[in-house]
């Protein structure tokens, strides 16, 4: 195993010993010296993600912070290829974007059940739809991040002429928004434990990284096969550190009133959505709803919340100091920021070590035939063949914007 990690480590370093063959009976040219290499590399980082995969432990926040390319996982590579992967089946689809459930190509019997969900993005499409500044942000905020136990691991990205992959670890249970449906709300300690799971996660990103997630919502949240959460889709996520940002992004209902007034906004703004989230686990729905997104924004920026009677004193008292209007006065964004929210009442009985070391059960575990299962995803059309060449002048003008890949 030490090998393997120091070859994760290190993807492209090779030992003395990394290769044994027969004395060639002649001299190869360096062309052909290079590609020997590079099959012997995109071999041996096959079978260290082979190996990641069966291993895989949550790093402590410390080493999740440090370098990527000192980490285990999160490194941009330089040798994987798309056809590493046999694609199984189509797991989502977006605008720009397509994620495939893949296990390795000419994966051994016993690697079989090692699968990933690859993100595929053409550079057309990112291009085209002016996304190249969000899918830079989401690369790079999903490399510093990676090895967090409640946030997508991001395994490693690559890239090729047209396409930019993320290698990302497979979540078989689905999106929390779909047990919440059928379940119409959660009950009190289910709630508790997948809101405790996202003050950690909120926790990291804004004190260890600087960064505002601005996309809160049941959606994002995939439920992983212990039953433990995993915040996906980084596109809307930004490095803000203490500077504030003016983009209008996030889903109306989730929205904070410091984006919708555009005064300017920073991480509080997870804050916000966090507190919007609780009451939806609650209650089955967020507080400020109407047909007409414009009287959602008018009811978010007076920011009177009605809570139903049923509801605790407790998550009452947490639910409206994280939905408070003031940034200066919300829970999360006042001194001792995540720390107010961990030491909450509504938190008493949450053990957070053992929670972020996964040493808690999930209060729902999937039912799931194996770790390639995919019941718990969408049917979607097939690609379609029709698409627009990435030219040589567009590679000219973008392939910099890109080189992080």
């Amino acid at each position: 195993m030490a090998a393997a990690v120091h070859k994760l480590l290190h993807p492209h370093s090779h030992g003395r010993n990394s290769s044994k063959s027969e004395p060639e009976q002649h001299s190869s040219s360096p062309h052909e010296r290079q590609d020997s290499a590079m099959d012997r590399a995109r071999e041996d980082e096959k079978r260290s993600l082979a190996q990641w995969e069966e291993h895989k432990r949550p790093l402590s926040p410390d080493k999740v912070a440090s370098d990527p390319e000192r980490k285990m996982v999160g490194h941009s590579s330089r040798v994987l290829r798309q056809d590493d992967f046999e694609l199984v089946k189509t797991l989502g689809t977006g605008t720009f974007a397509r994620v495939w459930l893949v296990r390795l190509s000419d994966a051994r019997e016993a690697d079989q059940d090692k699968v990933f969900a690859l993100k595929i993005l053409r550079k057309v499409d990112v291009i085209r739809l002016k996304q190249v500044e969000h899918v830079r942000n989401e690369r790079n905020v999903l490399a510093a991040v990676a090895g967090h136990p409640f946030i997508t691991t991001m395994v490693a990205s690559f890239q090729n002429h047209d396409s930019l992959y993320m290698l990302l670890d497979y979540c078989p249970g689905g999106e929390v928004f779909s047990y919440l449906r059928r379940a119409r709300r959660f009950n009190e300690p289910t709630s508790q434990f997948y809101a405790a799971e996202i003050v950690l996660i909120l926790e990291f990103l804004h004190e260890k990284e600087g960064v505002a997630y601005r996309d809160l919502k049941p959606e994002n949240i995939l439920i992983d096969a212990e039953g433990h959460l995993k915040l996906v889709d980084f596109g809307f996520a930004k490095k803000v550190e203490n500077r504030e940002t003016y983009t209008l992004c996030g889903t109306p209902e989730y929205l904070a009133p410091e984006v919708i007034r555009n005064t300017g906004h920073g991480t509080a703004v997870d804050w916000w959505a966090f507190g919007i989230l609780v009451y939806e686990f609650l209650v089955g729905q967020p507080p400020f709803w109407d047909q007409n997104p414009m009287k959602i924004y008018e009811q978010i920026v007076e920011g009177r919340v009605r809570f139903p009677t049923a509801m605790s004193a407790d998550a009452r008292d947490l639910i409206s100091g994280l939905c408070t209007v003031d940034t200066s006065k919300r829970l999360g964004n006042i001194q001792g920021g995540a720390g107010t929210v961990k030491s909450h009442a509504w938190f008493k009985d949450i053990d957070w070590d053992a929670l972020y070391n996964r040493r808690v059960n999930g209060p729902i575990v999937p039912h799931l035939r194996g770790p390639a299962d995919t019941r718990n995803f969408d049917e979607y059309e097939p690609e379609s063949d029709s698409r627009e060449p990435y030219s040589k002048d567009m590679a000219e003008k973008w392939d910099e914007y890109f080189k992080d890949f």
